[in-house]
């Protein structure tokens, strides 16, 4: 288990796959994901043999209330890059619709990034999100990451296309934090 201030991040259960699906389903998260599609517990399932137990490339972790062990959501790093010391910042809080907030995901994101730049060694963290993520954009401010680009009108979204914006963090802008 890695401890941050209020949460701790742990390996992945079959026994979160019921709340994860839940939360990753929920219409308000899912138009912030690239997986877009309402996703059965056959793909939950799948996701988690395939990907979470075998994929090296993928360190996924549930998001516990540090005092009550709570399950509050998921995060990891993906699309794990040993020989450039990359990989893809993913995040989100399931507990009470939540999403992003400023207590919980700040703290998970901050444990997270510690993790991927001290016990990975780690160069650089990124993430691609969608120009309506405002809860994300705020999040990233807050960890420092960086907006690095920008393409343009990649995603169909309630009626219009919105873009993709890249945010990345070196190790080195993280330790100076």
């Amino acid at each position: 288990m890695i401890s941050g201030q209020y949460i701790a991040l742990r390996a992945i259960e079959r026994d979160d796959l019921a709340d994860l699906l839940a939360w990753r389903n929920h219409p308000d998260f899912r138009r912030y994901f690239r997986e877009f599609r309402e996703l059965s517990m056959a793909d939950q399932v799948r996701w988690y043999d395939e990907t979470v137990l075998k994929d090296p490339r993928v360190r996924m972790f549930s998001i516990v209330e540090k005092d009550s062990k709570r399950l509050i959501g998921a995060c990891g790093l993906c699309y794990i890059d040993h020989r450039n010391q990359s990989a893809d910042f993913s995040i989100y809080i399931g507990k009470d619709d939540l999403y992003i907030d400023d207590h919980f995901a700040p703290d998970a994101g901050l444990t997270l990034l510690r993790y991927g730049f001290s016990e990975m060694n780690l160069h650089r963290i990124w993430a691609e999100i969608y120009s309506t993520d405002e809860p994300k954009k705020t999040l990233f401010d807050t960890l420092g990451l960086k907006l690095e680009g920008c393409h343009r009108q990649t995603r169909w979204v309630g009626g219009s296309w919105v873009d993709s914006l890249f945010y990345g963090l070196l190790k080195d802008e993280f330790t100076a934090r």
